[in-house]
């Protein structure tokens, strides 16, 4: 009986240590990626504005060929949306909020279920040159207390990091055939 005492006062105390630390690991996090890409700006900037164009080059939208996919809107406008239902990936939504045409979409991501939330994204096109593109991809976000407190052993810009740069380079290659 004692030993089980002990044992369920170490996991009562091993669980309020993580919940301590927590509290002091940072919540926000910030993933950018870019690409050159060389085509025209308005080419490349026509292109990712549109929503369904991501089955074409996002990993995300690739990770599961069972996933269900819903659009709503006007696609590439304000308001916009598409979502999807996945085992794999979850379930959410991408809303475009504002369009600075030729420049960036902004778009809110919403994750829906137990790790759900909203984190702003962004994609912006920059001229390089009459035929050379920036595209820029960046989501920030906010980890909620006490899941904050994997941050010590997991990097939210290395995960999502990678992804976006994949995606970029399946963008680079589906725009510039």
């Amino acid at each position: 009986m004692k030993a089980l005492k002990k044992i369920l006062l170490g996991i009562v105390a091993l669980i309020a240590l993580v919940l301590i630390i927590a509290l002091f690991v940072k919540r926000d996090f910030a993933v950018e990626r870019s690409i050159t890409i060389n085509k025209p700006n308005q080419e490349v900037f026509d292109y990712v504005k549109i929503l369904k164009n991501q089955k074409n080059w996002s990993t995300y939208s690739q990770a599961d060929p069972e996933m269900k996919e819903f659009y709503k809107g006007t696609d590439g406008t304000v308001g916009a949306v598409y979502g999807w239902e996945s085992k794999m990936m979850g379930n959410g939504e991408q809303v475009i909020t504002k369009v600075v045409e030729g420049e960036r979409v902004d778009i809110d991501l919403i994750f829906k279920g137990m790790m759900g939330g909203t984190s702003p994204a962004y994609l912006a096109t920059k001229v390089l040159s009459d035929s050379t593109t920036q595209v820029t991809w960046a989501m920030s976000g906010k980890m909620n207390y006490p899941m904050n407190f994997m941050g010590l052993f997991m990097s939210m810009d290395d995960m999502i990091g990678s992804e976006y740069q994949k995606s970029l380079e399946q963008l680079k290659g589906v725009l510039e055939k």
